[in-house]
């Protein structure tokens, strides 16, 4: 080939060469990524500090006192003074039953116990008698000993008709039947005229000025309550607050006063009881609501609800690296409240977390962190 021919060739191929290294060069450059264009998410490090706890448990309302109005003595019921939802006072009247025949039993009662008296009364004038016999060795002494057993089954027969005629009055008395404390009658199932046995229900009443609300409490959360207020006791209270049935939160709060001695075995739960104070009355027996108790946790580690993924039925939050990378990494919550999660395990004060835009991360991503803190991602 003749050198000019050569030369001009070579003209040629420098600038491909040229073009073709500025290209390789431009596509290393945009496989880096460039501190400029990774995203911007925001970024929490966490914290421990004091953090009241709320747990709710369902609750049987009972009245401080319930009881069943039940008829002791057999008979009609004849008259009935009150009438179902009525506030009562104690020694009020509320049935009667008819008492004829009762009044007749009394004062068969009583005739029996003043013959009694008198057969005794003969005894003992019999018994003078013979004392004075004997003295003057009339008669014997086995006359005297006589004398004495008659007298002394006399008495026997006296205190026996006492008590006929005690009982007698009783069972009258039990044709009235009164209110045994300040309640509101329930429901009255009979009616006038109806047939009464003894231990028939009339009705029942209650007492519902104070109310307890009754329900049951897991092993841990009970060893939590417990521990919580023995560590710190000049702090621990033991108020209740009532949600009732509605969602609305009961005015008047209530406090725990007794836990009882045994978990349920078939539950693993243990029975709290508190007493609220019902001054209007809006609180009835049988009711339900939710009590709520709070616990003082100290130093607990708080991680924002928006922070937090579920895989498999597992927890995780995206850790914050070196370099702005980012890694899956699991905890164990101890409970979850409104928005944010209490740790139990995995996660420590000082941990930074991915706050916000964890649906567009992946395991291992490059981001550029904005740190905001705890306070204002609560607050968000």
């Amino acid at each position: 080939m003749p050198l000019p021919l050569l030369s001009r060739f070579r003209w040629l191929l420098l600038p491909l060469c040229a073009a073709s290294l500025a290209g390789c060069g431009a596509e290393t450059q945009a496989d880096t990524p460039k501190r400029d264009t990774l995203p911007e998410i925001l970024v929490t490090a966490l914290n421990a500090r004091d953090t009241v706890l709320t747990h709710a448990y369902v609750a049987d309302i009972q009245a401080v006192r319930n009881v069943e109005i039940r008829g002791r003595v057999e008979g009609f019921l004849e008259q009935i003074y009150v009438d179902e939802g009525q506030t009562v006072r104690k020694g009020q009247p509320l049935f009667r039953l008819n008492d004829t025949e009762y009044r007749s039993r009394l004062s068969q009662a009583k005739a029996a116990l003043g013959s009694a008296r008198a057969d005794a009364h003969v005894a003992q004038l019999e018994l003078e008698r013979v004392k004075l016999l004997v003295s003057k060795n009339i008669i014997s002494k086995t006359e005297l000993d006589v004398a004495r057993a008659k007298l002394h089954a006399a008495q026997a027969a006296v205190q026996q008709q006492v008590s006929a005629q005690a009982q007698a009055g009783l069972d009258l008395s039990y044709t009235l039947i009164k209110a045994p404390f300040d309640g509101i009658i329930n429901r009255i199932p009979l009616k006038k005229g109806s047939v009464i046995e003894d231990g028939t229900l009339l009705t029942s009443l209650s007492d519902a000025r104070d109310v307890f609300a009754y329900f049951n409490v897991s092993e841990a959360e009970y060893l939590e309550y417990v521990k919580t207020r023995r560590q710190d006791s000049a702090r621990a209270t033991n108020v209740a607050s009532l949600i009732l049935a509605d969602g609305s939160t009961y005015p008047v709060q209530g406090k725990v006063e007794t836990v009882e001695a045994q978990f349920a075995a078939n539950t693993g739960s243990i029975a709290f009881r508190a007493r609220f104070e019902n001054p209007k009355f809006l609180l009835r027996h049988g009711a339900t609501g939710k009590v709520l108790l709070t616990n003082t946790v100290k130093d607990a580690v708080l991680v924002p609800q928006k922070s937090v993924f579920e895989v498999q039925d597992k927890n995780y939050v995206y850790l914050l690296g070196e370099g702005g990378k980012v890694r899956q990494h699991a905890f164990e919550p101890e409970t979850r409240l409104s928005d944010y999660y209490v740790v139990k395990a995995g996660l420590k004060p000082g941990d930074k977390v991915v706050y916000e835009g964890i649906q567009e991360l992946r395991d291992g991503a490059v981001i550029k962190p904005q740190l905001i803190t705890m306070k204002q991602a609560l607050n968000r």
